[in-house]
């Protein structure tokens, strides 16, 4: 049974609350044990007349390795208000709330397989909205509270949600079959399968039956795998119209980039009409403004480049007339909300390390910066302004009020506060040098908190390779636990990384071992020059994914450098990933556009795997078995050459991990093997 509690524990104010964080308790070091248990918040839901804020909280079940999610809330209209749970079924995950009218609707696993159920915002007892069988991935409802878009599995195809029979084959086993790829995708097996979305008529408070697929004959994912949302979907404001993003499947689907915005009837009277069939790169996040007069996306303009710069663009629904509104603004924005007047929009964008919300005019494109230091994680538009969610490198995501450009963010809570007193988080420091081509690169420090006298390095390369290592937290590869474990966590942004403007982040093409390994060099000598503090000679590098290949590359081409090096998820040899990995644009851009066949000498010329005959640095090697992006045979390469060198090395494997490592008892084995390999080669294992 659902139930709608006051949570017992919180403190009387939010003032009590931030105050907590610096009580002077006994002081000590962050620990992996802290961020794990850590409350982990959703994207803020805020309802229309701007007086209830609700979200999703996600609390750590370490015994049932995984965790659990509640239904929270906050009454913005009073100034004491402290958040309370709106549903929170024991071993129910409670998820995804929208608001409509005087109803917080989510998504809920009770009995087994995901549903829709409705609370009154008020609170009361929760009940369930759909009956279709075969579970969903997320849903919808329309602005005009008549209907419900549901996206799930289902076979290619389907005119509704009823799970089709299963067709056996005439043979014995249980061999998997293709005529095509993708064969697998990030983290599972094709099962012939397609996310695909239908409307279930809504009134009552019931939503019953199968709904009407709107998709048509396309077939593709909507949203698209493995990381598309709800932003890829979006109501026109009368509930009549959906908007999606889908990269319809040809042949060769592992090679496009080229998702379309796509509009449909949401009764499914006609097949849907492509917006974007001009464009052959990605365009996504689609967004209706209040008025419904205008659509505005995200576009990008390079066929089969998954990091290409991404510009604001709006459509006119009336005229068709499109405007690429932040065409002559450098940088690439990551996510779009409308302003309450669709004036406006509210958008977030890197900028040299940090995550700022911006505002964007809807006529000039003109862009107003409205946040400082750290990183927007989500926002919800309200009639005033926007209500966002921010992290940063030394404290979790919290919730602000945005009001005024002039005015600092209202923080409105410290979720964590309890469980972050009395402990050190260390000193953040930016710091620039004159890199590669004698372009300034930017980078970062984190000093432990007591760091009396020289401590040792971990020098961190991010992943991407297009990516940034940010003022955001993060529960993988946080560096406040390098800090807290007695280390000078130091990274910088080489080129190919975001935040910098375009052509710095398309500078690692056909680079990979060029000007990064420079700035990786010369940012470390720079670092060790501007901070006393760290032990320049007593350094061990560690990343993954790029990062990953980078400590393979390093092994290689800078092999006198490091006490030891950790390598996670790295390509090991370019080859074999070029015709290993899934996502097949992700290699062939990055090294000319060509596939391996078609030009060896591209991916040859920055191969790990050629220059083994050099590796001499004691080498942690993780991967995980459901790793299908960099597959873990790359892991096992790796260690392979190692051992054969006779090279201290070391092998873990996690069967149940993909890419990222994500469950907790699992992050908390990687931060010990991590913190551990680290401590046995610096020399504090001894101490």
């Amino acid at each position: 049974m659902h139930r709608a509690t006051a949570c017992k524990g919180a403190a009387s104010a939010l003032a009590a609350l931030i105050a907590l964080i610096s009580a002077p308790l006994a002081a000590r070091p962050l620990t992996i044990d802290d961020v794990v248990m850590l409350s982990r918040i959703g994207a803020p839901v805020v309802s229309a007349d701007g007086r209830w804020l609700v979200w999703a909280q996600r609390e750590t079940d370490l015994a049932a390795n995984k965790g659990r999610y509640d239904l929270w809330k906050l009454d913005l209209s009073r100034r004491d208000a402290r958040p309370t749970t709106l549903a929170a079924a024991p071993e129910t995950n409670e998820k995804n709330p929208q608001i409509v009218g005087e109803t917080v609707y989510f998504s809920s696993d009770s009995g087994g397989e995901d549903a829709v159920w409705a609370v009154p915002i008020t609170g009361g007892t929760p009940h369930r909205v759909t009956d279709f069988m075969g579970g969903m991935n997320g849903f919808k409802v329309a602005p005009t509270g008549d209907r419900i878009l549901i996206w799930a599995d289902r076979k290619a195809g389907a005119p509704t949600l009823e799970p089709a029979l299963e067709k056996k084959s005439p043979y014995a086993g249980d061999a998997r079959v293709y005529d095509q790829l993708f064969v697998r995708h990030w983290d599972a097996w094709s099962n012939h399968e397609r996310q695909q979305l239908f409307v279930v008529p809504f009134a009552g408070g019931a939503a019953p039956g199968n709904g009407r697929a709107i998709v048509g004959g396309l077939v593709g994912d909507t949203p698209s795998r493995p990381f598309g949302d709800s932003e890829e979907l979006a109501w026109s404001p009368d509930g009549r119209t959906v908007y999606f993003a889908m990269r319809e499947a040809g042949r060769i689907e592992a090679l496009s980039t080229n998702l379309d915005i796509f509009a449909a009837p949401a009764d499914g009277s006609r097949a849907p009409i492509n917006l974007t069939a001009g464009n052959k790169a990605t365009d996504t996040q689609p967004s209706v403004s209040p008025d419904g007069r205008k659509l505005a996306w995200l576009a990008m303009r390079r066929p089969g480049y998954e990091a290409d710069r991404q510009v604001l663009t709006v459509r006119d629904l009336a005229t068709g007339q499109t405007t690429s509104l932040t065409e002559r603004w450098d940088r690439s924005i990551g996510s779009i909300a409308w302003a309450h007047d669709s004036a406006s929009l509210y958008v977030t964008a890197g900028d040299t390390q940090e995550t700022p919300l911006w505002r964007v005019d809807a006529r000039s494109g003109a862009v107003t910066r409205l946040t400082g230091d750290g990183t927007v994680a989500a926002v919800a538009v309200t009639r005033s302004g926007a209500i966002v969610s921010m992290n940063s490198l030394t404290a979790p995501d919290d919730f602000y009020r945005i009001t005024d450009r002039r005015a600092a963010p209202q923080r409105l809570t410290a979720v964590n506060a309890g469980r972050l007193a009395g402990i050190d988080l260390p000193q953040v420091t930016k710091f620039h040098f004159n890199g590669a081509q004698g372009d300034t690169v930017w980078g970062y420090a984190v000093k432990p908190h007591d760091a009396a006298a020289k401590v040792p390095i971990a020098y961190v390369v991010h992943g991407g390779p297009q990516s940034t290592s940010n003022n955001s937290w993060s529960y993988r590869w946080n560096p406040a636990l390098f800090a807290g474990a007695g280390y000078g966590l130091v990274a910088v942004d080489f080129h190919g990384s975001t935040g910098y403007g375009q052509a710095f982040t398309d500078s690692i093409r056909n680079n990979w071992g060029g000007w990064p390994l420079d700035d990786l060099q010369k940012g470390l000598a720079a670092a060790a020059q501007q901070f006393s503090w760290l032990d320049e000679k007593n350094v061990c590098a560690l990343g993954p994914s790029f990062g990953g290949y980078m400590m393979n590359w390093i092994e290689g081409r800078w092999p006198d450098r490091f006490k030891c090096i950790v390598q996670h998820d790295g390509i090991f040899d370019m080859r074999a990933v070029a015709y290993e990995t899934e996502e097949l644009w992700f290699p062939e851009w990055d090294y000319g556009g060509v596939a391996y066949h078609e030009d060896p000498a591209a991916f040859e010329k920055w191969n790990p795997v050629n220059h083994v005959d050099k590796w001499k640095t004691p080498q942690l090697v993780i991967t995980g078995e459901k790793d299908y992006r960099i597959p873990y045979s790359q892991g096992i390469a790796a260690f392979t050459a190692l051992q054969r060198r006779n090279i201290p090395s070391r092998l873990l494997v996690f069967p149940n991990e993909n890419h990222w490592v994500l469950t907790p008892q699992n992050s908390r084995r990687w931060y010990g093997e991590v913190i551990g390999w680290l401590d046995r080669w610096t020399g504090k294992a001894a101490r």
